[in-house]
């Protein structure tokens, strides 16, 4: 199977504290971890780690910050042929983890001109799977028409039209709590499992793909035919969030092309999520494939 993945690559810096920093104070921490990020960059690792054949399209700067984003990708395999170099910087993302309680803060400086182009004249037309984080919606769409025989799978995990267009054209739409609340104008609850399904029907009536609600530590929710299935995760004790959901879409996007059953790749997706918050960082925190399966019992 091929995979392609498309969105956002940044160059993280990870700062573990204690406790969240409190305005006009001074800190010292112990580390600093480092490492390429965003969306579709960990889901392609994730995929390369765990012997895909994947490429990944993404614009980065022409520096060094650039250079090892795709180091770090080929040095798994991962085909970044296409990946879009421009002469701007490389989207750098600053990271405030939360030790106390696992939760990340991401600050983000992207130039405004950092986006992908409109010519694909040179992208393959014999992908198997799309996986897009949402972002650039044009190109995107285009890449979809050439790979019109492509099962498309989009992370949506926040509010925008790129991601809402984008939700058209795919075959699997994978949201966030946050993305089916907004979306769906309903606050539900994760103990009110009525409300997820209301909110879950209303995306159902929206979008014509496959929607899955993914629902952090209580796991993830989806409708087969006429009935509704809250797929658990597991318990781990959490130290860092940070790239949780990627590391699900890219499970997704695994085990879906290795033609698991949805309710068996949610399950599993899930588990590769909940490894990786006992960890801190994103590429660091990808579980391998024997783990996955280990916790869950194969």
């Amino acid at each position: 199977m091929k995979i392609l993945c498309i969105g956002g690559s940044a160059y993280d810096i990870t700062l573990p504290c204690d406790n969240y920093p409190i305005e006009n104070n001074k800190y010292k921490i112990k580390d600093v971890i480092t490492s390429s990020g965003g969306s579709a960059n960990n889901a392609a690792y994730l995929l390369g780690l765990w012997q895909n054949n994947v490429t990944l399209i993404s614009p980065i700067g022409d520096d060094e910050l650039g250079k090892s984003i795709i180091k770090e990708q080929n040095s798994i395999g991962v085909n970044t042929n296409f990946m879009e170099i421009k002469s701007i910087p490389t989207t750098t993302s600053y990271i405030i983890n939360n030790l106390s309680n696992g939760s990340r803060t991401i600050i983000t400086n992207r130039h405004p001109l950092m986006n992908l182009s409109s010519d694909i004249s040179k992208i393959p037309n014999d992908f198997d799977y799309i996986l897009t984080d949402g972002n650039y919606y044009e190109f995107t769409k285009k890449v979809i028409e050439k790979n019109f025989q492509a099962k498309v799978i989009i992370d949506a995990g926040r509010i925008s039209d790129d991601t809402i267009n984008l939700c058209h054209l795919a075959d699997y739409i994978v949201c966030s709590n946050d993305f089916a609340k907004s979306c769906s104008k309903i606050d539900f609850s994760y103990d009110d499992i009525e409300s997820i399904k209301k909110s879950y029907d209303i995306l159902n009536n929206t979008f014509k793909g496959q929607i899955i609600i993914t629902l952090e530590s209580a796991g993830s929710f989806t409708k087969i035919d006429n009935d509704y299935y809250l797929i658990p995760s597991i318990k781990v004790e959490t130290v860092d969030t940070t790239g949780a959901g990627d590391i699900y879409h890219g499970a997704f996007t695994y085990f879906l092309s290795h033609n698991y059953s949805l309710l068996d790749t949610m399950k599993l997706s899930n588990i590769a999520g909940a490894l990786s918050v006992s960890k801190i960082g994103s590429k660091n925190s990808i579980p391998n494939l024997d783990e996955v399966f280990k916790s869950n019992g194969l």
